[in-house]
């Protein structure tokens, strides 16, 4: 699983509408290259280093699967987007739009196109300033200090004012109804990772299936017939310990919950391995159990065709599912789909991702936050 980075970009824009550049800048950002998470406030200063008209600057989070070098050409590209032209005289310059990458993590990076931390961002006010409104948790990994003494230390002597606010584009997604999300999807849909970035962007608690601890599931593919009843009882049995286990330390009424699995999964994964006496009894127990177990708010099934599930199970390599055949994960979506056309207590929500990829494409997240948004405010 691809994992976010947590990125400080610094924009700033002293040539035409300046506050206009800055919101088109932010909005370009949150499409293309990942999750705006926090924008501070805008500060005006005179211009750094040159005579020319003053500068309003701002700061702000973001979350993105993409590499530091990855960000920083997608950023390029926001600014020539944007109108900015670059050019090879040196020293600094108006623009239209200026995008700086002040942090990614904590690391250090030094090669020919990227340096960070910048290396001058002790000493600017206008970096300093916005990047103190995001309070986040960082410290400088070559200085050692904190934003508070990053700025007690400033030798910047301009002024550095606050003169407006910019609507942080995450604030159109609104899952206030939501204090439990569950997410599904057959084998490789992508459930965990997107239940995982939906929780780092939204600042939610997570529950995620214990798959990998299941001494059954090799076996399991190596011969169903013969592993398909301890593999699904055990499978049960796990989910409802864990459930028992996690579960009632949560307060479902307040905190916001993300989970990559409902346990009813157990039943339709049991309907298409077990033979018919064996699946009923399984059922009769299921029942008993699925009774104390609390229903998610919303439920989203992430539907995806089996040959792109098959190319999804190659690209993450674990061994005991490169068996897995087309027709098999065709009766799993199968027994999902009629097995959610039956629910009436539970709110459920299909969106196709075939054609997808919410990791490395910005656009296709936002449009599954935006099918969410949708279903809350029915």
């Amino acid at each position: 699983m691809k994992a976010q980075h947590q990125v400080i970009l610094s924009i700033g824009s002293n040539q035409g509408d300046r506050l206009e550049a800055i919101k088109e800048c932010i909005a370009l950002i949150h499409q293309e290259i990942g999750t705006v998470i926090q924008v501070s406030r805008v500060y005006e200063t005179a211009a750094w280093g040159f005579d020319s008209d003053a500068f309003y600057n701002c700061a702000l989070v973001l979350h993105t699967h993409f590499s530091a070098s990855e960000v920083l050409l997608k950023a390029l590209a926001i600014e020539q987007k944007l109108g900015r032209i670059r050019n090879n005289e040196g020293g600094y310059q108006s623009r239209i739009i200026d995008i700086d990458m002040i942090a990614f993590d904590e690391v250090i990076i030094d090669s020919d196109i990227l340096t960070i931390p910048h290396p001058l961002m002790q000493n600017r006010k206008f970096v300093l300033f916005p990047f103190q409104d995001l309070k986040v948790n960082w410290r400088h990994p070559v200085l050692g200090k904190n934003i508070t003494e990053l700025i007690a230390e400033c030798v910047d002597d301009g002024e550095c004012i606050a003169v407006a606010s910019v609507e942080n584009p995450l604030q159109k997604f609104s899952f206030e109804k939501l204090n439990y999300i569950a997410f599904e999807g057959n084998i490789g849909a992508g459930k965990t990772t997107l239940a995982t970035k939906i929780a780092a962007d939204f600042g939610a608690k997570t529950f995620f299936e214990r798959f990998a601890e299941n001494s059954f599931l090799e076996k399991f593919y190596k011969d169903q017939e013969r592993y398909a009843l301890p593999l699904e009882l055990s499978f049960l049995v796990d989910r409802y310990q864990q459930i028992a286990d996690d579960l009632a330390t949560l307060d479902l009424q307040t905190d916001f919950l993300v989970a990559d699995y409902h346990v009813f999964k157990s039943l339709i994964f049991a309907k298409v391995t077990l033979e018919e006496e064996e699946y009923l009894l399984y059922k009769n127990l299921f029942e008993i159990i699925y009774k104390e177990i609390p229903k998610p708010d919303l439920y989203v099934y992430l539907l995806q065709h089996p040959e792109r599930l098959l190319e999804n199970i190659k690209k993450r390599g674990r061994d005991y599912e490169q068996e897995i055949s087309a027709d098999y994960l065709e009766q799993i979506n199968n027994a999902y789909i009629a097995y959610l056309d039956l629910q009436k207590d539970l709110n459920v929500l299909i969106i196709d991702v075939t054609n997808r990829d919410f990791v490395n494409n910005q656009s296709d997240y936002l449009f599954i936050l935006e099918e969410i948004q949708k279903r809350v405010h029915l």
